[in-house]
């Protein structure tokens, strides 16, 4: 219970529901971004993340594509796709009270597109775990139809809970 309290704190930045796609009058949140501790990046980026499910080494979160995400298409930006794997893939294996693991590889294929309003699913499952080195697979498909839009594997390194 304490770890998926965690990774819902972790991963759900607001409660707001983005009426408007998201536009820049969010902007102004910056100070409510330094006092929860959290970069206006991991803000702008993870706003409007649900988390549905947690279990010991898998995550599932629903996604509603903001325009502020999208390229010049209205499709959700690829870089965008990269950030969720690596925000969903890191919060897997964080450990309470220890810094955060570091991004060492991220491998994602982008398979299909997501266009704007499209309600997604982000999964992540922990492929294993060898010391401090862990991986995890995160997949994000469309909800409505299960098309895969991309399929990312995340390797991270941190350290390890003490045993005492």
């Amino acid at each position: 219970m304490i770890m998926e309290k965690k990774i819902v704190e972790y991963l759900q930045l607001s409660d707001e529901v983005e009426e408007d796609g998201g536009e820049a009058q969010r902007l102004e949140l910056e100070e409510e971004f330094s006092r929860e501790g959290r970069s206006f990046y991991e803000v702008f980026s993870l706003r409007g993340i649900r988390v549905n499910r947690v279990d010991p080494g898998f995550i599932s979160c629903s996604f509603k594509v903001p325009l502020r995400l999208t390229d010049r298409d209205r499709n959700l930006a690829n870089g965008a796709i990269a950030n969720l794997v690596d925000e969903v893939g890191g919060a897997l294996v964080q450990i309470q009270g220890l810094p955060p693991c570091v991004s060492v590889d991220m491998s994602i294929a982008f398979l299909s597109q997501a266009k704007l309003g499209e309600e997604l699913e982000v999964t992540s499952r922990l492929l294993g775990e060898r010391g401090r080195y862990k991986g995890t697979l995160v997949v994000v498909r469309n909800k409505r139809t299960g098309e895969v839009i991309a399929e990312g594997r995340h390797s991270l390194f941190g350290r390890q809970a003490s045993k005492l």
